[in-house]
């Protein structure tokens, strides 16, 4: 296999890495954002103070993401941004919300703490709704009609609630008392709006992606691709009946993280596998938006450095900072 085939493979496992592990990570603390809705100010404090120290980790990885797409497929890269423009700038403004508000709620006069607060939570949503709108626009190709526009809607929604979800895994995991019981109760109450998204998103894809309806519904395809939605539903199901479980607040608090983090495992092989060797769906191949092999020669170099170092750094910050969250504090 030349350069010209591999390499460009090499770069696309690297950006859905990167991306898989965003989405995990900062989605995590944007649940965790959106969960702050209803909250006491007691654990609004709290709820920061478990994501304080990993924030900025987590989002490096979507510099990583989009830095790849840009270096490595810049025909791509042009034509994805284009397309997103509008809900990329939401996006942006939603995180740059979310940074200004997390050091400023602390620092603020108590009368303008609710102010800080409410700019947080909106961010928070602000940036997962534009997540999720900007991945149906991805998975259906930018395919226009109100049809594209309501499913866009759909997985804008059902993206947030498994950030919710997965925010009130992590703070199970992290927190004590009576936010890890908030926690629980959240997470009762986001779940069922997952599983719902799932479905619908399970049953509407293969209807507006004639590319996704091939791959999944023909045999013997179908049989080999059981194992990825019959382990989402297992994991989601166990999920749920540990939330029951009075353990969850003990030794297993941890669990439900876990189970979170193969439902979203699981979702992204499938998607991976639904797209597959497109960049843009139906429009552009890896091997078409790829950059010049010797452009992809001397980026790897890069790269190889780069990741690595991204990789330490987040390990590194999490065995730091692991445990249960402490008081939230300021420098």
């Amino acid at each position: 296999m030349n350069t010209e085939t591999w390499l460009p493979l090499v770069f696309m496992g690297l950006m859905g890495l990167a991306l898989l592990v965003y989405v995990v990570l900062d989605g995590y603390d944007l649940g965790v954002g959106l969960l702050m809705l209803g909250a006491s100010s007691e654990h609004k404090d709290q709820m920061v103070a478990s994501i304080g120290p990993f924030w900025d980790a987590n989002e490096t990885w979507l510099v990583l993401g989009v830095g790849i797409l840009l270096v490595a497929f810049p025909k791509a890269h042009g034509v994805i941004l284009q397309a997103l423009y509008l809900p990329v700038a939401l996006m942006l403004l939603g995180l740059t919300l979310r940074g200004v508000a997390f050091d400023f709620r602390v620092k603020a006069q108590t009368r303008w703490q609710p102010l800080w607060n409410r700019a947080f939570m909106a961010g928070s949503a602000l940036a997962a709704l534009s997540q999720g709108w900007m991945l149906a626009r991805y998975i259906t190709g930018f395919a226009q009609g109100w049809g594209y526009t309501l499913f866009a809607l759909l997985i804008a929604l059902a993206l947030a609630a498994a950030y919710a979800l997965l925010g009130a895994a992590w703070l199970i995991m992290k927190g004590e008392g009576s936010l890890q019981a908030l926690a629980v109760r959240r997470a009762k109450l986001a779940w069922p709006a997952v599983v719902l998204g799932l479905a619908l998103v399970s049953i509407t894809t293969p209807m507006l992606s004639q590319t996704v309806s091939e791959r999944w519904f023909r045999m013997p395809e179908l049989i080999a691709l059981l194992p990825i939605p019959l382990s989402t539903a297992l994991a989601l199901l166990a999920l749920r009946a540990l939330l029951n479980s009075h353990r969850v607040l003990g030794k297993l608090c941890w669990l439900p993280f876990a189970l979170m983090v193969v439902v979203m495992l699981m979702s992204f092989i499938g998607l991976a596998y639904s797209l597959y060797p497109f960049v843009v769906v139906e429009q552009m191949t890896v091997w078409q938006a790829a950059a010049a092999p010797k452009s992809l020669q001397f980026i790897l170099w890069g790269v190889a450095g780069t990741v690595p170092a991204i990789l330490i750094y987040t390990v590194f910050a999490y065995r730091v900072f692991w445990g249960k969250s402490g008081e939230l504090k300021y420098a």
